[in-house]
């Protein structure tokens, strides 16, 4: 019972929920990601939001590279703060800008995804991850 309440924590443990976390928000984002993907490759018209006054294809081509390229970075634990804080600031244009007007259930998933972005830039991939082999492997003690 003690240890239900304990606010102790394992680096093995964290280290692996960092990856199983990591994995599973590239597969959820690439759902979104690989249609806008196949989208911009094909030879549909794009109509897309342009919340920065960009042009709406480049602001569909920003937000493929962010769901689709920084997602895969992620999984593979590359370059995580980074492809993170790209899908954080996707995800906050996606809450606030492409749905709000809309009610918050519609926005709760883009604010979860914003959530585990922002975590991620927190912690960094952890240690089963290409940053934590750039960054010299099993030598820095986690």
């Amino acid at each position: 019972m003690k240890s239900l309440f304990s606010t102790s924590w394992n680096a093995a443990q964290a280290n692996f929920w960092l990856l199983i976390i990591r994995i599973a928000v590239c597969g959820f984002m690439l759902t979104h990601g690989v249609p806008k993907f196949t989208k911009l490759v094909g030879a549909a018209d794009i109509k897309f939001a342009d919340p920065f006054g960009v042009g709406q294809t480049f602001s569909f081509i920003l937000v493929v590279f962010a769901e689709f390229v920084c997602s895969i970075f992620i999984a593979m634990g590359f370059a995580t703060r980074l492809a993170s804080l790209v899908l954080f600031i996707t995800m906050a244009v996606a809450a606030f800008h492409a749905h709000a007007n809309d009610p918050f259930a519609t926005k709760e998933k883009a604010l979860l995804y914003l959530l585990i972005y922002l975590a991620l830039m927190v912690f960094g991939a952890g240690r089963f991850s290409v940053d934590n082999m750039i960054a010299g492997g099993g030598k820095r003690r986690r």
